[in-house]
């Protein structure tokens, strides 16, 4: 079914993802630090070691070991005809920094592509079950990625990629609250995420969700035939996010 008009998160629409740098281990004078070299730009690598340099730890996420999961779902007086989507993100790029003074004060970026998102991956969706069970074809994934990268959609030739940046975070292991600024198709929102977070201070896994609407990045939900066959504005952005500092 060709119909999408969006693919998240949720999470600044820029080219960062041009250089990219390997978070190197920390030196002498930041020993309380260790950071994983993992690849992230250059800039959010600068910016995280610079925050380092007053102490705490540095973590950088393994995108092998981690999941994002964006879900769009059918609508419309015949959405039985239709797909719901499940898009993922095989590769990312996020930092997460905790100062020694705990979570109050602590900070994360992810960033990743619109281009390098992938669409109804089979084996997903045989996991996931229920109506995401059902196949989708070659040629309806073709369409559907057509679609939600054009001029219609997301305009991913104009703004390539989608940032999440953490403002305030609250709380106590392992349940946070975040105040997040996801910025996507040129506008930036803001949103609160609960976050779980286990394994600190060796290793960091944070799980969570948030729910989106494609309308509040000037995105128009997909529809045709007077809304016989629509996408919903809300959206799902699901997470798994894995580390070691």
């Amino acid at each position: 079914m060709r119909f999408i008009e969006f693919c998240f998160a949720a999470i600044a629409c820029s080219s960062l993802l041009s250089g990219c740098a390997s978070i190197p281990p920390a030196s002498t004078a930041t020993s309380t630090v260790e950071a994983a070299s993992i690849e992230v730009p250059a800039e959010m690598a600068a910016r995280y070691q610079a925050l380092a340099r007053s102490g705490g730890k540095l973590f950088a996420f393994d995108p092998k070991t981690s999941n994002i999961r964006i879900y769009v779902f059918r609508g419309g007086n015949a959405a039985n005809l239709g797909h719901s989507h499940v898009l993922s993100a095989p590769h990312f790029e996020a930092c997460f920094y905790l100062p020694p003074d705990g979570a109050r004060h602590a900070q994360f970026d992810l960033e990743f592509r619109l281009d390098q998102l992938e669409v109804d991956n089979s084996r997903i969706r045989a996991q996931l079950g229920g109506i995401f069970a059902r196949e989708v074809s070659a040629d309806d994934i073709a369409g559907t990625r057509e679609h939600m990268l054009g001029e219609r959609s997301l305009q991913a030739e104009r703004f390539p990629t989608v940032h999440v940046h953490s403002q305030h975070i609250t709380g106590d292991a392992p349940r946070f609250a975040a105040d997040v600024d996801i910025t996507l198709h040129g506008g930036t929102h803001r949103y609160s995420v609960p976050i779980r977070v286990v394994g600190l201070p060796e290793r960091l896994s944070a799980s969570g969700s948030l729910v989106l609407r494609q309308s509040d990045f000037g995105v128009q939900p997909y529809t045709v035939l007077g809304g016989l066959l629509a996408v919903e504005d809300e959206i799902v952005l699901e997470f798994e996010l894995n580390g070691a500092g």
